[in-house]
């Protein structure tokens, strides 16, 4: 009888073997179509330009002379523009995980008049295309004379309704009695929220910090709309001004892309688990 369990836990591990061998074959073409063009870009990024339309995906010599030419060309300040970026992005991030940590605790534990009609008219806000109302929103900021200035490209994106949803969310997997035990015990708002709900909540505010912090560093319309002036452009502006400033060199453009996708990748490699498991906290409620 050992000997049957021993052969029907070997065929169920043969099964499991060839199922994970088919999982990875179907996914080499996705992983394939990814790698690919970055390793391209990269190899490019490392070549003279006599060598650009030479090099097929590995380069025959490494040259680092496009990244130092990023950073020391006279006729733009690459460095400012990813100073400007990771300001505008860090600012942004941290606003809209507070104000969007308010509004759904609002909406959780406080009851008011017309609470189900705000949420929706917060979640009809995701339904409106930002392509829509940008040329408002520049006439307005013009309006006011904050054109050229980091606060333009701040305060408009300080709170989103897709951050309000998801940390909505995860407040409702929490239970009513630990809201009701904390008053009881006379713990205010501010309190249960700074104390018991954002510690409780980490995941989803790791999620939607990481989400907020990508976006906003790779907007290019809003940026290229409200700045005109070097000292306050970011880095996806910077980009295609390599390319305007000369277009024969491929590899310097290359290496800015290099450069600018580096923050990108750095967060979804060492934040990857904690982006799915806040983006799931409050896919089911317990």
């Amino acid at each position: 009888m050992s000997q049957a369990k021993k052969y029907r836990m070997t065929k169920t591990q043969k099964k499991r073997m060839l199922k994970n061998a088919g999982n990875f074959a179907l996914n080499i073409p996705i992983l394939l179509i990814i790698l690919v063009p970055l390793v391209y870009t990269l190899s490019i990024s490392l070549v003279n330009p006599d060598q650009v339309y030479k090099t097929l995906l590995f380069p025959h010599s490494i040259q680092f002379g496009n990244y130092v030419n990023a950073f020391t060309n006279p006729s733009y300040n690459f460095l400012r523009y990813i100073i400007n970026s990771f300001i505008v992005s860090t600012s942004v991030m941290l606003c809209q995980m507070v104000t969007a940590s308010l509004a759904a605790f609002a909406f959780v534990f406080l009851k008011f008049r017309g609470q189900k009609v705000l949420f929706l008219a917060v979640l009809a806000t995701m339904m409106v295309p930002g392509e829509a109302t940008i040329i408002a929103n520049y006439l307005t900021v013009a309006r006011w004379g904050w054109t050229n200035s980091l606060h333009v490209l701040i305060i408009p994106y300080m709170t989103s309704a897709m951050g309000i949803f998801l940390l909505r969310q995860s407040y409702m997997t929490f239970p009513r009695e630990l809201k009701e035990a904390s008053t009881i015990d006379g713990c205010s708002n501010i309190r249960f929220l700074l104390q018991i709900a954002v510690p409780l909540s980490r995941p989803a505010l790791g999620a939607l910090g990481a989400y907020v912090f990508l976006n906003t560093w790779n907007q290019y319309m809003w940026p290229l709309l409200t700045t005109d002036a070097d000292t306050y452009r970011t880095v996806q502006v910077g980009i295609s001004m390599l390319y305007d400033i000369d277009a024969q060199s491929m590899g310097l453009m290359m290496a800015g892309v290099i450069i600018v996708i580096v923050p990108s990748l750095s967060i979804f490699v060492f934040m990857n688990k904690q982006l799915i498991n806040g983006l799931m906290a409050g896919a089911v409620k317990g």
